[in-house]
């Protein structure tokens, strides 16, 4: 029984996998990040425009 215990204690297979599974978490909340602050940035600038096709004289700074 002893002997098992210490077979898995030293067994890094899991912990390797778990590093992994958090790196994949990390870059997956980066890219959600980047993408959401791109995409408000994107509808800022499309509702600019239409503004300005729908009243060329208006001030569109929204």
């Amino acid at each position: 029984m002893k002997r098992i215990l210490q077979q898995l204690y030293k067994d890094e297979s899991g912990a390797a996998m778990v590093e992994y599974a958090l790196l994949v978490a990390l870059i997956a909340l980066v890219a959600i990040v980047g993408v959401s602050a791109t995409g408000a940035s994107i509808n800022n600038q499309f509702a600019k425009i239409s503004c300005k096709i729908a009243t060329p004289s208006a001030a569109c700074d929204q």
